[in-house]
C-alpha cells in the first residue's frame, strides 16, 4: 500500500500524476517516485516559495492490488480523475505481456492500456498537462495520439516497431531524451532519470537538479542529445565464406586494410569481393571495418590507460582527430568523455 501524504504544504504545489499499470517494471516507476516524490529540505530552504511537487500515484483500478513483473503487487488509492487534473503526467513505461507466446518472442512490443486510460491521458493533455514518458511509455502516448507530428524517442530495442506502428511520429534515435515543450520522452529505463532531472532543472534550476542527482548518486546532467550507449551487435560471420578472413581482419585492425589488399587475400577481384561481402554480412567492407575499429577503440578506452593518440593507432583509426570524429558519430561524445563515463576499474 502506498500511503497518501500526511499533510499538504502551505503553498500549493504542482501535481505530478504517476500512472501505475499491471505488469510494468518498477524501476522506471521508482525513478519518478525518487525525483518527484521526495521533498528535500535543502532545496526548499533555498526557495522564496517552497514549492516542490505533489506526487499522486494513479491507477484505473484504485484499491485493487496491481501485480508487477517480479512477484509482488502494489495498491494505490487514487484513480484516473487525479491524472486528468494533474499538471504533469508520467507514463513510466508500457507493461510487458505475461503471455507465454509473447515472452518467447522477446517481448518486443509493449502491451497498451485499456481505452479508459487512453482517454484520461487525452483529457489531461487537452487541459494543458505536461505529458512525459519513460522508455516504452512512448508507445502509450503515441497510441493516445499525443505524439503525432512531434519528435519523440524510446528504447533502442523498440525503435523499429515504434516507427512502423506510429508513422506520424518523428522518431529520434540515439538520444537519451527529447523535450518538445509540453511532451517529453526518454529512451531506455535509466535515461528516465536523465529526463526527470531535466524537468527539475527546467522547473527549479540547476542547483535543485544537482541536489537530487547527488542524493541519487547519479550524474547531474547528461544532455538529451547524447547517444544511447548500445552494444555494437556482432556481425554474424560463423558459417560464412568470410569467417576466417574476418577473424584475421579483427586481429589486424591496426594495419592498413584497404579493399584491394583484403580482396587479394580472399583471392577475389575487388568487385566480386565487395558484392559477396555485402551478401554475407549485410554491410560493406569499409562500414564493417570501421565499426570493428570503433568497437575496439571503445574497449581500449574502457580498459586501458593508453593516450587518445595510442588508442587511435591501435584501433586502426590512425589519428586522434579521426577517433574523435568516429566516436562522436557512433555514441555522440568525445573519447575523453567516453572514458570518464565507462572506465572499468578493478
Amino acid at each position: 500500500m502506498i500511503p497518501a501524504r500526511a499533510s499538504r504544504p502551505l503553498v500549493d504545489e504542482p501535481t505530478v500524476a504517476l500512472l501505475l499499470l499491471p505488469y510494468m517494471n518498477p524501476f522506471e516507476f521508482s525513478i519518478a517516485c525518487e525525483v518527484f516524490g521526495v521533498r528535500r529540505g535543502e532545496i526548499l530552504a533555498s526557495m522564496s516559495e517552497p514549492r516542490w511537487y505533489d506526487l499522486r500515484i494513479c491507477s484505473p483500478t484504485p484499491g485493487v492490488p496491481i501485480p508487477t513483473r517480479f512477484g509482488f503487487s502494489m495498491t494505490v488509492d487514487r484513480d484516473l480523475d487525479d491524472l486528468v487534473t494533474a499538471d504533469t503526467v508520467i507514463v513510466p513505461m508500457a507493461p510487458k505481456s505475461v503471455d507465454a507466446e509473447q515472452m518467447a518472442c522477446g517481448w518486443r512490443m509493449p502491451v497498451l492500456p485499456e481505452p479508459e486510460v487512453m482517454e484520461a491521458l487525452r483529457q489531461a493533455a487537452d487541459r494543458g498537462a505536461r505529458m512525459v514518458s519513460f522508455c516504452s511509455g512512448a508507445f502509450v502516448l503515441a497510441e493516445a495520439g499525443l505524439l503525432d507530428g512531434r519528435r519523440a524517442t524510446t528504447h533502442w530495442m523498440y525503435l523499429d516497431a515504434f516507427r512502423t506502428s506510429y508513422p506520424r511520429v518523428e522518431v529520434v534515435p540515439d538520444v537519451l531524451w527529447v523535450d518538445e515543450g509540453d511532451v517529453l520522452t526518454s529512451a531506455g529505463s535509466a535515461s528516465g532519470m536523465d529526463l526527470a532531472l531535466h524537468i527539475v532543472r527546467r522547473d527549479h534550476g540547476a542547483d535543485a537538479a544537482d541536489v537530487v542527482a547527488r542524493r541519487a548518486v547519479v550524474p547531474p546532467h547528461r544532455d538529451g542529445g547524447q547517444a544511447q550507449y548500445t552494444t555494437m551487435p556482432p556481425v554474424p560471420i560463423g558459417g560464412t565464406p568470410f569467417a576466417e578472413l574476418l577473424d584475421w581482419m579483427v586481429e589486424h585492425l591496426d594495419e592498413r586494410l584497404d579493399v584491394t589488399a583484403v580482396a587479394k587475400r580472399a583471392a577475389m577481384s575487388e568487385r566480386t569481393f565487395a558484392r559477396r561481402f555485402v551478401d554475407a554480412t549485410g554491410t560493406t567492407p569499409h562500414q564493417w571495418l570501421t565499426a570493428q575499429r570503433v568497437g575496439h577503440a571503445r574497449r581500449l578506452l574502457e580498459t586501458t590507460d593508453l593516450t587518445i593518440d595510442a588508442v587511435a593507432t591501435r584501433s586502426g583509426l590512425g589519428t586522434a582527430a579521426n577517433l574523435r570524429a568516429r566516436l562522436r558519430e557512433s555514441v555522440g561524445v568525445s573519447p575523453s568523455a567516453y572514458r570518464n563515463r565507462f572506465r572499468r576499474t578493478a
